[in-house]
């Protein structure tokens, strides 16, 4: 009770109500006496209206119509709005009787004040909630009672107090399919303590978890927008429970959808790591999207299906899926049909080594803008076989970009990676050499090459997420290269985003570089697996070391020191200026790599990439 008070908007709410019932009493007087109000009734109205104002507040208060937030409004605080107005008319009525003032006074003024009452308070509510929502999605909820549930339903206390919780609870009420009872909300708000949405109550704060006055089977996290420390203190509050919890997706991953029941899911180690909500310009992406024919290389592995899913949303004309693997192929073929069945989608199966198949494949798609996802990644079984790496991201990379250049292509964009900096293995070696074709390609014609770079795609193919849930699943152990060992980790969805912003705002030549947030300790995320599992480090599941593998480095970086790192319009996306690369000599350096790379000897690979590439630093060890 003494958090409501403390609350600003009960204020401005009983204003609001007094200067309502104010204006149903005075318009019942205008409207029984067609605007001409007789002296001795005018004079009753006076007398009278000093008498109904405080007893309608008074009742209104005692049905908690103060306690809910107008935004919110929903069929059951209409219902209460009418109980109330009911319930006062006949108490303000009785309160006349009573002080012997009743007589003399017209019937109908009380019924007409009765049913203005109810179109005001009510009116008033449903009128910024259509204005704050933007939307009447809840229509024909007004026009139903919610139906009490005979089944046994779970008791839920939903933590987040905001509109992703209010969209969740609504959707219960309205849906008698849910067996579920919301019966409170938490939230570290002090201005929403007291307060409740749909009459279910705000019940205290997220510390206050352990101690909530009522039972609880399930929680709900819905806090989409929480960064990740937010999410990681919940969780841990929540584990402490001892109760079952699941939360809603985060803004990210709703981009596409509306918040709802049907996406709820467990907690996952996305959640612990980051859940930045990504502001995209939507105008400059469609532009640079909308109507064009695009393709995407890689199209089956873990990036270049995401940004197939990212591109159908800003309607290209044509999307072409370009894969080395005929299963990773069907795969998103078959996902683009059933979701995108109005998109045009052409697949190719080829191999980007294989130069006079792009020439057919360009032909036939004759593509504006290529996205350049195709590449091998595992950076230990690189260091293995370097020859086919460098013939894959490097004689790939260019070979896409010369038959780019030649086909007149307007945009090329280069998925490349964070071990590119100061590589210390295979995969970040050649990876550098792309990026270096693809700058020196820009100054040829008028389409414009880029590279991205960025750190580690969590769930992605070559992702230690996968292999750490296999062995959690095999009760262990969990095996850990080194307890120090971080990285730079970004999902799979926040990745294709910015690939897509950063290839909608570049001019050529660029090197975007991806705003990666905090490295992680790879323990860390060992630690927090095994905890999501409902299991306890080190006492169910053991954590082993087992030494860095060739080509790893303890530490990534995202630039190197000099580079002339700038800005972009988007806080996300910085980008890497000035560096130019000639094409001829890029060309040269790249058949003394691969004349070496005839021997099939890794050593000897090794040793000539680093002649031609000083930046290359690869482990002692590794030659």
């Amino acid at each position: 009770m003494r958090e409501l008070f403390k609350n600003k908007n009960f204020y401005t709410m009983v204003i609001v109500d007094t200067a309502l019932v104010a204006a149903a009493y005075i318009l019942a007087y205008a409207l029984r006496f067609e605007a001409e109000i007789p002296p001795d009734q005018l004079l009753k109205l006076k007398r009278t209206l000093p008498i109904i104002i405080p007893v309608k507040i008074a009742v209104f208060f005692a049905f908690h119509l103060y306690r809910g937030m107008w935004r919110y409004t929903s069929l059951v605080d209409i219902k209460n709005v009418i109980l109330a107005s009911s319930f006062s008319s006949i108490l303000a009525v009785s309160t006349l009787f009573f002080l012997r003032i009743f007589k003399g006074f017209s019937r109908s003024v009380f019924i007409i004040d009765w049913g203005l009452t109810i179109f005001l308070i009510g009116g008033v509510r449903i009128l910024i909630r259509i204005i704050l929502m933007n939307h009447v999605s809840d229509f024909w909820s007004f026009l139903n009672f919610r139906r009490s549930l005979a089944t046994k339903r779970k008791s839920l206390i939903i933590i987040g107090a905001g509109s992703a919780g209010e969209k969740v609870l609504r959707e219960i009420n309205d849906n008698p399919r849910v067996h579920i009872n919301p019966v409170g909300f938490l939230d570290d708000d002090k201005g929403k303590q007291g307060m409740s949405i749909h009459s279910v109550p705000v019940l205290g704060t997220v510390d206050q978890m352990d101690s909530v006055p009522v039972d609880v089977d399930e929680i709900l996290i819905a806090v989409p927008s929480a960064k990740s420390e937010q999410m990681r203190r919940i969780v841990d509050l929540c584990e402490k429970t001892g109760k079952k919890f699941r939360t809603l997706p985060s803004i990210g991953e709703l981009i596409e959808g509306k918040v709802s029941i049907q996406s709820i899911r467990e907690v996952s180690i996305e959640d612990l790591i980051g859940r930045d909500e990504i502001h995209l310009d939507q105008h400059v992406i469609s532009q640079f999207v909308k109507d064009r024919r695009i393709l995407v290389t890689g199209a089956g592995g873990s990036i270049g299906s995401e940004l197939v899913r990212q591109i159908a949303r800003f309607q290209p004309q044509t999307i072409g899926i370009l894969d080395a693997s005929e299963f990773n192929l069907y795969q998103i073929e078959r996902e683009c049909q059933n979701r995108f069945s109005s998109l045009n989608i052409r697949s190719f199966l080829t191999d980007i080594r294989d130069g006079e198949s792009l020439h057919r494949i360009f032909s036939k798609l004759q593509p504006h803008i290529v996205f350049h996802a195709a590449a091998y990644k595992h950076v230990p079984m690189q260091e293995l076989h370097p020859r086919e790496t460098l013939i894959t991201n490097v004689v790939g990379t260019k070979n896409l970009a010369e038959i780019s250049h030649d086909r007149g292509v307007d945009h090329f964009v280069l998925v490349s990676t964070d071990k590119a900096v100061r590589p210390a293995n295979i995969m970040g070696a050649t990876k550098r050499l792309a990026e270096m074709i693809v700058q020196g390609m820009n100054e040829k014609n008028r389409t414009r090459f880029m590279a991205v770079r960025f750190g580690n795609v969590l769930r992605s193919s070559g992702s230690v997420i996968p292999l750490f849930q296999e062995q959690i699943a095999q009760g262990g152990p969990v095996t850990v290269t080194h307890p120090d060992v971080t990285r730079y980790f970004m999902s799979l969805s926040e990745a294709a985003q910015l690939i897509l912003q950063a290839g909608a705002i570049g001019r050529g030549g660029e090197i975007f570089v991806l705003e990666m947030g905090r490295p992680v300790k790879i323990l860390d995320i060992a630690r927090d697996l095994i905890r999501l599992h409902g299991l306890e480090p080190e006492v169910d599941i053991p954590i082993r070391f087992i030494g860095l593998r060739p080509g790893e480095k303890l530490f990534e970086e995202l630039i190197t020191e000099g580079e002339n790192i700038q800005p972009t319009a988007h806080k996300k996306i910085m980008v890497l200026r000035g560096e130019t690369f000639d094409t001829g000599s890029v060309s040269k350096l790249v058949e003394e790599i691969l004349a070496e790379a005839d021997s099939f000897d890794p050593l000897s690979i090794k040793k000539k990439i680093k002649e031609v590439l000083p930046e290359y630093l690869p482990e002692p060890d590794s030659h």
